[in-house]
């Protein structure tokens, strides 16, 4: 994600381009949805392959926040699957970043760059200050 274009958030930037070292993704695996400022739970749901490039399709959980902290930036939530939670399907660049992609008329797989996507940890935060 470009900080400033894709996104207003310096983590959600560094977020998206931790990749070394990230995990082999799996199906049931933790993913967070990057967006402008917010990050939003998720689990990788099919892991699958076109010629030499990997795809995976994540589902956005259910989060339910569990302090009492009010409009603070220290946030804890808890999280479970929701079987009804919108799909995103995400492909790896040659840079090693997620971008997130849908098939098109043409059958093409087309980037959409709406959303940064990190995989092996559930996280949620809200930005308050918008």
């Amino acid at each position: 994600m470009r900080l400033g274009t894709e996104t207003g958030s310096l983590v959600n930037h560094l977020h998206s381009r931790m990749v070394i070292g990230q995990p082999e993704p799996t199906v049931g695996m933790g993913a967070t949805l990057l967006s402008w400022s917010d990050r939003n739970p998720a689990t990788i749901i099919e892991v699958f392959s076109i010629r030499t490039t990997k795809f995976i399709v994540v589902q956005a959980d259910k989060y339910k926040r569990i302090d009492q902290n009010g409009l603070n930036e220290i946030q804890k939530y808890e999280y479970s699957a929701n079987p009804e939670g919108a799909k995103y399907t995400y492909r790896i660049g040659r840079d090693g970043k997620w971008e997130e992609v849908y098939l098109n008329d043409n059958k093409r797989w087309v980037k959409c760059g709406s959303q940064g996507l990190r995989i092996g940890e559930r996280q949620r935060y809200y930005d308050f200050s918008f």
